[in-house]
């Protein structure tokens, strides 16, 4: 069966030749005589995945030598209160209110201490990220953000300077452009946007925290006792980390993240370009907020937005009804979208516009 032109917004995407290396894996995996899925985590045939893998994102997102790199359970979500059950500890955080899983974060972060919430767009369908923000209150342990808002299709296209220590959930947009990811106490992100298959949580924990954080929770939510055994406290999702790993690579091989970087940028463009043609469709995001993974859009016309993504998916485009929560349409164009996908739903977007507008 021919494959067809996935935008949905995660799982997503993955590049084709991950997905064919993937396939031969199963069966068998670099000359062991077993495959990826039968493998033993203690075996020196995982030892080598999983260290290949963390010395790729340490490359990519320029990471220093004191950054841990953990490979978790649990989604981005567990993150939401795992990190302040670790080190907020009845303190202070702020937290930057962009859309419905920054929500969820600070919502959980109440939890265990204080929360600032000084920038909220949820009036306005979340349809912006702040300019500029003031310095966060004294004794601040950190400012947390979402870098990408998947649902509302906004993102942050600086990384913001307040003077506290940096957590960001990288979720949705994680090694799409050039970061320095040095500048983070903690990052974490699910694998199934850009880096793998669901199952996966990448966390990027500053060595200077460990101190901080709590030692009297249960053991499998402690960052340290992940750290000392090396993300294997129990079994981890080894195929999940395999394809990171072959993601990462194919990432390398593209010529990293500024590589990457302009084609995202350039799919995301022609994308735009054809919402703002005409006067037919209407972008939710304002100009300066717009996502690059996430493009949410809109007839505004309920009816014909269902209309568009029923006939889409009947044309071979998939995954662009938006989100559940706010409807209207969206295409994720996540790191392995490919140019043909892009120009193929630019082409509907117009023959869909001439039939309709």
């Amino acid at each position: 069966m021919t494959r067809i032109h996935n935008f949905s917004a995660g799982p997503a995407v993955l590049p084709e030749s991950v997905l064919r290396e993937a396939q031969e894996a199963i069966w068998e995996h670099g000359g062991h005589g077993i495959g990826i899925l039968e493998c033993s985590h203690r075996s020196a045939q995982f030892d080598a995945v999983i260290d290949s893998a963390r010395a790729r994102i340490k490359r990519l997102m320029n990471l220093s030598d004191s950054q841990h790199i953990l490979f978790l359970h649990g989604g981005a979500r567990t993150q939401f209160f795992m990190l302040p059950m670790n080190v907020l500890r009845g303190g202070r955080a702020t937290y930057l209110d962009t859309g419905t899983w920054a929500e969820g974060a600070a919502k959980d972060a109440r939890r265990y201490g204080t929360v600032d919430v000084p920038f909220s767009s949820k009036a306005t369908g979340w349809d912006h990220v702040p300019a500029t923000l003031d310095t966060p209150p004294e004794g601040t342990v950190y400012l947390h953000y979402t870098s990408n808002n998947t649902v509302a299709g906004t993102e942050f296209h600086h990384v913001p300077d307040v003077g506290v220590p940096l957590v960001c959930d990288m979720s949705s947009d994680i090694m799409s452009r050039p970061v320095d990811g040095s500048k983070f106490q903690f990052i974490y992100a699910g694998a199934q946007k850009n880096m793998g298959p669901s199952g996966v949580t990448l966390a990027i924990l500053e060595d200077s925290w460990l101190e901080r954080c709590d030692k009297d929770i249960p053991e499998m939510l402690q960052y340290g006792i992940h750290v000392k055994k090396e993300s294997m406290y129990n079994t981890p999702c080894t195929f999940g980390i395999y394809v990171i790993e072959r993601v990462t690579a194919w990432l390398e091989g593209l010529g990293g993240l500024e590589a990457i970087d302009r084609m995202n940028q350039s799919q995301a463009d022609r994308v735009y370009g054809e919402i703002d043609r005409t006067g037919f469709w209407h972008g939710k995001a304002q100009l300066g907020s717009r996502s690059r993974m996430n493009i949410t859009f809109t007839t505004g016309d309920a009816d014909l937005d269902t209309r568009f993504h029923k006939e889409a998916a009947a044309a071979g485009l998939s995954g662009l009804k938006g989100h559940r929560s706010v409807g209207g349409l969206r295409a994720s164009i996540y790191n392995a979208q490919t140019d043909a996908a892009v120009d193929a739903l630019v082409a509907f977007m117009g023959d869909f516009e001439a039939r309709n507008g």
